[in-house]
């Protein structure tokens, strides 16, 4: 998957528009809510996407290094997030406020295009999540992630794992311990 990256040399001549910061694990970005004013790119650490369901915390995406993360819904139309961006490690990101995006987008074809890129590949993996939660067991959303991404598996704790694959932590142990 192609990620958006500050490295890439289209953007060079924005660097000076993100703003670096370290954040420490469990800092919450975007509370569900809030209008995101801010997109972020990851040079170190990881991140993760959550909401509220009746007072049930539920995750559904990890990000991790050379990956960007914003609420984009919220981001693009100044509406509230339906999501808390929460880091889960300490972090190294470059922020970058909405209204420097738009100049960058405005002024480089190339930058618009790898972001109408980024959004479709969302899209894409909200799709196939969304399919997997209808048709696979829980058994199954564990396999494919052991596949598909190994590295949350080794650096993002069990119970946000759990949450992800919309089971509990005690049947993840269960699934784990079969394999």
């Amino acid at each position: 998957m192609d990620k958006f990256k500050i490295e890439n040399a289209a953007w060079d001549t924005f660097k000076h528009l993100f703003k670096r910061q370290e954040i420490p694990a469990k800092t919450m970005l975007l509370k569900e809510g809030e209008i995101a004013k801010q997109a972020f790119y990851i040079e170190k650490g990881c991140l993760r996407i959550c909401f509220n369901n009746e007072g049930k915390d539920i995750t559904f995406q990890f990000f991790f290094e050379g990956e960007s993360v914003s609420s984009i819904e919220s981001f693009r139309t100044n509406q509230p997030s339906l999501f808390t961006i929460e880091s889960i490690e300490n972090c190294v990101l470059y922020a970058i406020s909405k209204n420097d995006l738009e100049i960058i987008t405005e002024t480089s074809a190339t930058i618009k295009n790898q972001i109408d890129k980024y959004i479709f590949e969302r899209l894409i993996f909200y799709q196939k999540l969304f399919l997997s939660r209808i048709k696979d067991n829980p058994e199954k959303r564990y396999l494919e992630l052991l596949k598909n991404n190994p590295k949350i598996l080794h650096r993002v704790p069990q119970h946000y794992i759990a949450s992800y694959l919309g089971i509990t932590p005690v049947s993840l142990s269960r699934i784990r311990n079969r394999r």
